[in-house]
This record gives structure tokens, C-alpha cells and sequence, in this order.
């Protein structure tokens, strides 16, 4: 281990792990909480690699259990908590930190790479709150096998090298519906080149003006030279930009500029294999562009644009048509995080130059490579294919990921079975459609669809309230709100009105499923194919 984290930054100096607020400092020191009984479930090994560490044969499964739950601290480490803040849902939070994180340090593999290894899952820390700290058996499975699998794929992530339950439990109610049951407390440990985040910058963040007596900052506000101190010191994760130049600002707008463009290829290549984050919050979104807090994400499966994978995220703000938008509204954040340092104009302006043409330009590359067909046969003959294939797959309701795959058996029917191009064509057209939810699997997506966008008012008072809102003036509108803000009133409105849109047409959609003759839906894919 060799922890520049703590060598370079400010740790704070109260060291009895209570919930605070941790103000001008970056880390607090605090231990993993030992596990009764830890049980090694699962394991990755070529994660574990990163660390120059080797389990084919299980023989450290004893030490991995040990070590990576947290019961044993691993010699040389110095385990530390983050402290960060962020925006949720549109909002500034204020502090929130690593609540359920510890890292122990970073490892200097034989490689001589240098990976922070953390422990997910492993107790309360000052930034815990009014949670425990703990993570459970379900979760802690889902977050360890979508890290490996995006690595798999060849999207930026985390990794996580050990998944370690035990007898140890806590109080969960894992539906939401008033049943708390004991899970099993799990730890997942995980691996990253470091784990700051957009929200790392955002312990500095001053009150916004707009948001009156009520608004919130962050702990370190206003505190510049920490600001750079911290930014010099994530430069070491990206040394050729580091000795790029002699002026600072020109480094600190590269950097910035390399942190959009990996951000960018981020989110391009979730959205090439229906990945919804779920919580694309500015504090889970990595400074280094990777995939990072795996929560209610999900691979979609029925191809919806609209798909919100997170049920409490009402909203819809993080549906998976809204992706790269939101992460846009991140990189703003950030611009506005790290003024001065990159002058906030600046920040702004080269976002505006860059992102929306390089996301278009990279999602394109990727679903073209997805189909087989060069970009410029793309742009210069069918520059609408990809577009009218997604339309078609929600019309559909085709399965995202085995529609592509489908595609792939049209040229080995051709190549490898000797079928004609008509032969194929149709045995693809066979695929496909099989390949299309039938009405009872989609009519149980249009009722988990409004379950997640449910109203908050009567749809009645919905209707009334909108139309008083659509047609009356500012003024008429604050005085009938006891004179709160007129657009705000009308942001709320609006976003039920959405809701109840949502709720009649899928109202419609399934009394339309329901009273469709059997295997008809399959006779209707087919021609819209």
C-alpha cells in the first residue's frame, strides 16, 4: 500500500466515528466493523489480479474472507472514508460521503499500477448519517455482478474482486411495502483507479441565491486553495495532461475537457446495450468515467425509451431516453464546482461546443458497429436506420438485446446454412418476433410502469389544477398559492399532469392487450417488422 489520497490530502482530525459534518478536510480515518461468521460467496478473479492477487485454485479463500470483510485490516492499509457532497434528483444535497464505503489504500500491484481497493458494506461512518452503514446479500450480489459484467463488455467501471456475507444481519424491507425482514450483512470489495467523484468538488459549493433561507452548502465552502489542492492531486491519475504545459489553467482545461470526453463515452456505450443507472446523481458520477454505484440499475429488457429502472424515481428523470441529457446537467455541475480554477464561462462554453455533437457522432459509431454497416454508409444512405429500428422495437416491444443478437444469425444462415436471401429473411423475421414480449408480459410492464409514475393528487384535481394553470396569469396563479412562485407551482403541476398522461395511456394500452385474440400481437410485430 502507498495512500497518496492521505499523504496529499486533508484527513480529518476527529477520529471518533460519529455522523457530523466534516468541514476542510477530504478523508476521515475510520475501521471496517467486523462480520459475525463472514462466508466468501463469490469472487473475481481476474479482479483480483488487479491487486496481484490469484484464487484459481481457492487456496486464499480463508485469507480473502478475512481480509476483504473487513475482520482482519490487510497490513499496510489505512482505511479512510470520502467526503463528498452532490446534486439528487436536480437538488443540492449538501454532505453526503462514502455512508457505507471504507478505502483501505492504494495497492501498487507488480505491475506497478497503483488500485484503490474499498470495502463496500463494511459499517457506519461519519458520513453514514442516520443509516448503518451496512449493505445486504441482494444487493451486494447485483453491484458485484454488473461491475465484472460491464468490464466484460468493455465499458468503463469499477471492479469488484470479492463478494463476503455472514451471519451478521440487519433490518431491510426490501419491497417498500411495510415488511422488514433480517438480510444478511454483505460486503463487496471494490477496485477503481480512485473513487472521487463530480460531487468531490462539490464540498466547496457556496448556497445557491435562489434557494432562500433553506438552500444548503457544502462543508468546505468557498475553500479555493483546497479546491486546488484537490485537483492537483487527481492531475496524478492523468500524468500526461500534468506535464502537458507550464500554465495551470491550460492543464486544468484539458483536464476538464478529457473528463467530457470520457464522460461522453461513458454514457454513449450505456446506451448501446440499454444500461439504465437508475441514480445518475452528480456524487455518482466518476471523475475518471467509469461506471461507478451500482444501485437500482437494469439492462433493459422490452425496449422502451421511456424505461425507469429506479421505482422511487417517479419523475422519470433518469429514464433511459434521458441519460445523456442528465449527464450533460452533471458536467455543469462540475464546470460550476471547480470555478476558478476553470473559469465557469469557460466550463460552460466547452460543453456547449463539444457534447452534443461528439455523444451523437460516438452512439452512432457504436450502433453502427452493433449492425455491421460503416458510419458513412450510415450517414450517407440511411442516416433514419437506427432510428426507425428503435421506433420499431418499441412498437414492438422487442427484446433489446436479443434483437441484435437475431441480427447476427442472418448472415450464418446465409454463410454457414446455405439458406437463400428470402429463406433468411424470413427465418429472421421468425426471430425477431419471437424475440417481441407477447400482450400478458407487456401488459405487466404498462402496470409496473404505473406503479413507479403513480399520482399524487386525484386525477380530478389534476385536470382542474393544470387547466387553472395553463390559462390563468403569474400573479393569479401565486396568489391562489398562498404566494409561493408561480413557476414553481407550475413545475409541480406540470410534472403530475405528466403522470396522469402516463397513467391513461397505459390505461388504454392494456384494455387494448387484454381484448387481443391469442398469438394476434404475434401477427401485428410481424408486419410493423
Amino acid at each position: 500500500f502507498h495512500n497518496r489520497n492521505l499523504i496529499n490530502l486533508p484527513v480529518d482530525k476527529e477520529i471518533t466515528n460519529y455522523s457530523r459534518e466534516v468541514k476542510d478536510a477530504i478523508f476521515s480515518r475510520v475501521n471496517p466493523q467486523p462480520l459475525v461468521n463472514p462466508k466468501l460467496v463469490a469472487y473475481s478473479n481476474s479482479a483480483l489480479q488487479l491487486l496481484g492477487l490469484s484464487n484459481q485454485n481457492n487456496e486464499l479463500d480463508n485469507q480473502l474472507t478475512e481480509y476483504f470483510s473487513g475482520n482482519k485490516l490487510i497490513p499496510g492499509s489505512d482505511p479512510a472514508a470520502h467526503c463528498y457532497c452532490g446534486h439528487q434528483f436536480g437538488s443540492f444535497a449538501g454532505q453526503l460521503g462514502d455512508g457505507a464505503a471504507i478505502s483501505l489504500g492504494e495497492v501498487i500491484n507488480p505491475l506497478n499500477e497503483r488500485w484503490e481497493l474499498q470495502l463496500k458494506g463494511a459499517g457506519n461512518t461519519p458520513y453514514s448519517r442516520n443509516s448503518d452503514g451496512r449493505k445486504v446479500l441482494r444487493s451486494s450480489i447485483r453491484e458485484f455482478l454488473a461491475s465484472e459484467f460491464m468490464h466484460g463488455l468493455g465499458i468503463p467501471t469499477t471492479r469488484s474482486a470479492t463478494c463476503i456475507s455472514s451471519d451478521s444481519t440487519v433490518v431491510r424491507d426490501p419491497m417498500y411495502e411495510g415488511k422488514p425482514i433480517n438480510e444478511p450483512c454483505t460486503v463487496i470489495s471494490r477496485i477503481a483507479p480512485n473513487f472521487f467523484r463530480f460531487g468531490s468538488f462539490e464540498i466547496f459549493k457556496p448556497k445557491d441565491p435562489y434557494d432562500g433561507p433553506y438552500g444548503r452548502e457544502g462543508p468546505s465552502v468557498n475553500n479555493n486553495e483546497l479546491k486546488k489542492q484537490l485537483l492537483d492531486h487527481i492531475l496524478l491519475y492523468y500524468p500526461h495532461i500534468q506535464s502537458s504545459s507550464n500554465d495551470k489553467t491550460d492543464v486544468y482545461i484539458s483536464w476538464f475537457k478529457e473528463v467530457i470526453d470520457r464522460t461522453i463515452q461513458l454514457v454513449a456505450r450505456w446506451q448501446a446495450v440499454g444500461f439504465v443507472h437508475g441514480v445518475l446523481n452528480t456524487d455518482n458520477m466518476s471523475i475518471m468515467g467509469l461506471s461507478i454505484d451500482y444501485g437500482p440499475y437494469a439492462f433493459m429488457e422490452a425496449y422502451d425509451s421511456d424505461y425507469v429502472s429506479n421505482g422511487s424515481d417517479g419523475s422519470g428523470r433518469y429514464a433511459f431516453k434521458h441519460q445523456p441529457a442528465v449527464v450533460k446537467w452533471n458536467l455543469k455541475r462540475l464546470a460550476e464546482a471547480i470555478d476558478p480554477l476553470v473559469d465557469l464561462a469557460t466550463g460552460y462554453e466547452i460543453i456547449e461546443e463539444v457534447y452534443d455533437n461528439q455523444y451523437e457522432s460516438t452512439y452512432q459509431s457504436i450502433l453502427s458497429d452493433k449492425l455491421g454497416i460503416s458510419q458513412s454508409i450510415y450517414k450517407n444512405h440511411d442516416p433514419k436506420l437506427i432510428d426507425d429500428l428503435l421506433e420499431t422495437m418499441q412498437e414492438t416491444h422487442a427484446d433489446y438485446t436479443d434483437t441484435f443478437y437475431a441480427l447476427t444469425l442472418y448472415i450464418t444462415d446465409i454463410e454457414t446454412n446455405r439458406l437463400s436471401t428470402s429463406e433468411a429473411r424470413e427465418l429472421l423475421l421468425d426471430r425477431i418476433v419471437d424475440r417481441c414480449f407477447d400482450s400478458n408480459a407487456v401488459i405487466g410492464l404498462l402496470k409496473r410502469k404505473m406503479r413507479i409514475h403513480r399520482l399524487g393528487m386525484k386525477p380530478q384535481q389534476v385536470q382542474q389544477l393544470w387547466e387553472i394553470v395553463s390559462n390563468e396569469s403569474e400573479e393569479v396563479i401565486s396568489e391562489m398559492f398562498n404566494g409561493a412562485p408561480a413557476d414553481a407551482i407550475k413545475r409541480e403541476i406540470g410534472e403530475e399532469k405528466r403522470k396522469l398522461d402516463i397513467q391513461m395511456s397505459c390505461a388504454r394500452d392494456i384494455e387494448l392487450y387484454q381484448s387481443l385474440p391469442a398469438n394476434q400481437k404475434k401477427l401485428i410485430d410481424r408486419e410493423k417488422w
